[in-house]
Formats: C-alpha cells, structure tokens, sequence
C-alpha cells in the first residue's frame, strides 16, 4: 500500500465511511435529519389555527379582497417551529466553525458587542425621536467617528452610509463635487484589475467612464501604465488596499502623488482595513477617500446582523464635500445638522443627504463595543494576528496548492490560491464541494479573476492554531486529491444533506414557484 502523505489521506483509501451510504426508513442520517418542503409538510387546504367565522362589522377593504386561495400551507406550530429548526441545522456558521470566505472577513462576532447593540436606547431608537432624547446614541455616533478619523489620520468622516458600496459612492460624490466646485469637468476614473468589482460598478454609477489598469506580475498595480494613463481627464483612481490578490500595494505613496500631480484624487477601498488597522494610516499615504466596512473589521461579520454600514473618512481637500447629517458637539451638546445652515460643522459645500435616515445603530454600537475592548494596542494586533493566520495558511499549502504570488513575499490578511497542478478535468469547484464533506463552508471561488481557478482564503485573526492546523489538513487532503485524480473527488459531496447539483441549470432555470401536485 502507499504510505500516507501529510494529511493521511492516500490513494486507495474509501472516501466514505463504511454504511455511510446504509438507507434509513425516514431518509434521516441520525441527527442529520432530512427536510421535505414546508409546502411538502402542510396542506393549503387546512390552517394550524381555528378560528371562528367573522361575523358583523363592515368590509374595509375596498374591493381589494382575496379573490383566490392564498396557497399557503397549514401547520401547527410545532410543525413549524421543527421545520425551520431543522433547516437551521443545515446552515453553516461560525459558530460551527472556521468560515474561509475570502474578501469577506468573517471572523467571531464577540457576544459583548451583541449585548451592547440590544441595550435599550441603542435597539430601539427612532430616527426620529428629538435630538434631547438621543443624547447618548449621538454621543456614540459622535466617538466612533473621531475613533475612525485618529485610526485613518483623516480629519473628515461622513457615518451615514450604509455599506461598502454605499460608501465608495459617498467617496466619488464628495469627489464630483470638489471638482464641480472647481468647474473640473473630468469624465474618468481609473480602476486596477486587482481592486474590488464594485470599484467600477460605483464609478460608472456615478457617470464616470471607468479605465482598466493592469496588474504586473507580482499581482500589484502596474505603475508604468498608471502613470501613462493619468491626464487632466482623470477624476479619480481608485485602488483597493490591501487588494484583491492579499498584497499590499507598495506604492501607494506613488500613486498619491501622480494622481494629485495631475489634479485629481485618490479613493482607497477599505474593505481590507482589518489587515492594516492600527499600524498603517491611510491619510499618511496620501488617500482622499476611503469607506470603512464596519461589519468586517470592527465586528459583525456579513449577514451576522442585518444591515451593514460603511462610514467615509475624508482628506482635508474632500472634508467640506462629505455629506449630511452630521453630529457636531456644542455647547455640551451634540447635535445632527441636517441643514448647512444650522451651525458651523466643517461641511460648507456638502454635496447633500447620502441618505434618508443617519446610519444603523446597531453596526455603530457593535463598533465602538469592539474599539473599546481592544484598545489602540488591541487593534494593532488585530492586523497582526489576521496578517500571521494568513501567512500560516499560505506557506502550509503552497506545496500542494499552486500560490501564484507565494514568491513575491508575504500575504497579508488572506491567502490566494489557484487550480494549477490539478489532474486533468479536475476543477477548483471539485476541491470546494469536496471541503463541504469535511465539514466546511468553501472558501471564496473564481475571484479575483486575475488567477484561474482562484481560491481566496481568509482564515481571519480570530482563529486559533488548532483550528487553523484542522482546516489545513483538510485543505491539503482534498488538494491532493485533486491532483491525483481521485475520481470519487467528482461526487462530493457524499455527506451533506444534498448532492451536488446541476448549479448552471438551477441558475439558468430557477424553480421559485411551487406547484401542488408537481
């Protein structure tokens, strides 16, 4: 027999354990339990409740009463609560354990931070209530965006966007107005290939006529062609940072200064701010704009807690562009200024409302819980500690997964793989559905496209050694099969509630409507 590699996995071996395969009356595999339909469940002709038929009163609807049964299905309660538990229980989450999505950051959520946010006065505000009744959320607001100003060095900062996305289009309006304001009737904006996909689909959103700049070989910015490309015709060059590929963008000094050079501005996308935060300030490096993912690097990861939010730091060349509301301390007060006029706030030439409301709440209390317990020196190492799991993870597996800038030096908070080195047929969607049957969430697939086959893993600073070293193993075992051949490889996964499915054909003709009797 051949003797087993790294990870114990050899050739021959079963991929899966012996009666794995055994049937069962009710389709149930112990406590992995199968789950019909709801619709499969209950019955549209019968309810979970009995109620009594109305009687009197008047009809208030207008003639827009329910011509036809609804087509819901009937249960009781405990049918329902079962099915819904049941279906939880096919959910990955990290609380069940390492969740490698690159790009996405999704990393322990401290419970602290979720009692904060459901404190009453933080969970239940209104947005409308008087600005005397809100003294302490505005106090909140008013410290998380003084925190973010001394962490990027940027003397202005706008909290009322929303997302990421949200932000970046909060950076390129305050940066279409300063050139309003100067009557600069600049048309493009540069973006590298190694930037985040939502970089040019914010700048075209905003008018702009977006220019590619390629990548050199080590996976960073092209300076050459940037810098031929710069003219009086660029707004804007926005570069994410660190980027797509897990690099640092070295020259980001000689970005700045090309682009200022040339009149326009620089916008750095901060999704990645987690792998930098505390120990590089943007505003050293010369950015104008930068938005902050607040559900990634000060806590909640995405989805962990509804909507997100993605607040704008601002140069002093932008600060009196950024927009309202803004909370302004006075007079032992705080107050939102929601109109240029209502006091001197910085914001002169405000390009105007980015939204109808200031902000989420609970992204904002969950922030400043987490700023707070860590400290400046706890921050640091949380750039630290996400920047050495990364490097771990890479310099673990690159002999069994091909590392396309593995040469080029360390990584920084994610490790970027592609499929070269596979046997023949043999896909980065093989080696992810065959990490399902181990009993992870794959990591991030086909992105950035600059790699074939790219898989983008980011381990995060909340991972311990042991979780790290369990995932690896996992990560080389299927690697290895794939570069073998192994043809079992091709059905994972045999483990999880359901196959693998035609994705291409589910994609392309959703089923979203249910028909009883089909």
């Amino acid at each position: 027999m051949n003797a087993p590699n790294k990870s114990g996995w050899k050739p021959e071996m079963e991929t899966a354990l012996p009666g794995a395969e055994a049937p069962t009356h009710t389709g149930n595999r112990a406590l992995m339990l199968e789950e019909p339909l709801i619709f499969e469940i209950g019955s549209s002709d019968t309810t979970g409740v009995d109620l009594p038929e109305a009687t009197g009163g008047t009809n208030r609807l207008g003639g827009m009463e329910r011509s036809e049964a609804i087509g819901l299905p009937g249960l009781s309660e405990p049918e329902t609560v079962r099915h819904y538990t049941r279906l939880s229980r096919q959910n990955y989450a990290i609380d069940l354990g390492l969740f490698p999505l690159g790009s996405c950051t999704m990393k322990h959520n401290p419970r602290l931070n979720e009692k904060v946010a459901r404190m009453p006065g933080f969970a239940d505000v209104h947005p409308l209530a008087p600005q005397g009744a809100i003294q302490g959320a505005l106090a909140v607001i008013h410290e998380l965006g003084e925190w973010l100003k001394a962490l990027t060095g940027m003397p202005g900062v706008a909290m009322s966007p929303k997302a990421g996305a949200h932000g970046e289009l909060c950076g390129l309006l305050a940066i279409r107005a300063a050139l309003d304001a100067r009557d600069d009737p600049r048309e493009v904006v540069l973006v590298p290939t190694s930037a985040h996909g939502t970089n040019p689909a914010t700048a075209a959103f905003c008018g702009y006529r977006v220019e590619e700049i390629g990548a050199t070989a080590d996976g960073r910015v092209d300076m050459a062609a940037l810098e031929a490309r710069i003219g009086p015709d660029v707004a804007a060059l926005m570069i994410t940072n660190p980027n797509t590929c897990g690099l640092f963008e070295r020259d980001i000094h000689r970005m700045a200064e090309a682009i200022h050079a040339a009149g326009g501005f620089l916008y750095c996308d901060g999704a990645n701010f987690n792998a930098i935060v505390g120990r590089v300030r943007p505003g050293d490096l010369g950015v104008d704009a930068m938005h902050i993912n607040l559900h990634k690097t000060f806590s909640t990861p995405h989805g962990g807690g509804g909507p997100g939010s993605g607040p704008v730091v601002f140069s002093e060349a932008l600060a009196p562009f950024a927009p309202l509301p803004a909370v302004r301390l006075a007079g032992g007060r705080f107050h939102l200024v929601e109109e240029e006029t209502q006091v001197d706030h910085g914001h002169g030439q405000s390009f105007g409302r980015l939204a109808a409301f200031h902000g989420q709440m609970g992204m904002f209390t969950r922030a400043l819980a987490y700023i707070l317990s860590h400290g400046a020196d706890g921050l640091k190492q949380v750039a630290e500690d996400a920047v050495l799991n990364a490097n771990y993870v890479l310099r673990r597996c690159e002999d069994v997964l091909h590392a396309p800038y593995g040469a080029s030096g360390p990584c920084m908070h994610e490790a970027l793989f592609g499929d070269e080195g596979f046997a023949e047929g043999f896909t980065t969607l093989d080696l992810a559905k065959a990490l399902i049957d181990e009993g992870y969430h794959p990591m991030t697939m086909y992105f950035p496209l600059v790699v074939h086959g790219a898989m983008l893993v980011e381990p995060t600073e909340t991972e311990s050694k042991a979780a790290l070293d369990q995932f690896i193993g996992a990560l080389r075992s299927v690697a290895e099969r794939a570069r073998a051949g192994d043809p079992a490889l091709k059905q994972a996964p045999v483990h999880a509630p359901r196959r693998r499915l035609d994705e291409t054909l589910a994609a392309r003709k959703p089923v979203l409507v249910w028909s009883e009797g089909e």
